[in-house]
């Protein structure tokens, strides 16, 4: 299961992309393509364990609660 924070984006302030770009909504931005790679859980790695982001946010780190299932 890929975080609940992670979207991708087709546009940006006006821009629009070639290809969608991955979207951290936790922290408001885009993420590189290595750190999608952790958010879609690829090569081993688990969100809920390897993303600083994500346990920051999901132990209510800024008054978000992880979605039920998806706890660290």
């Amino acid at each position: 299961m890929s975080c609940p924070f992670l979207t991708y984006r087709e546009s940006a302030d006006g821009a629009n992309f070639d290809e969608a770009r991955a979207y951290c909504e936790a922290e408001g931005r885009f993420v590189q393509p290595m750190r999608a790679d952790v958010c879609n859980d690829r090569f081993d790695l688990d969100h809920a364990a390897d993303c600083e982001i994500y346990l920051d946010h999901a132990s209510d780190g800024d008054g978000a609660k992880a979605p039920e299932g998806d706890e660290p």
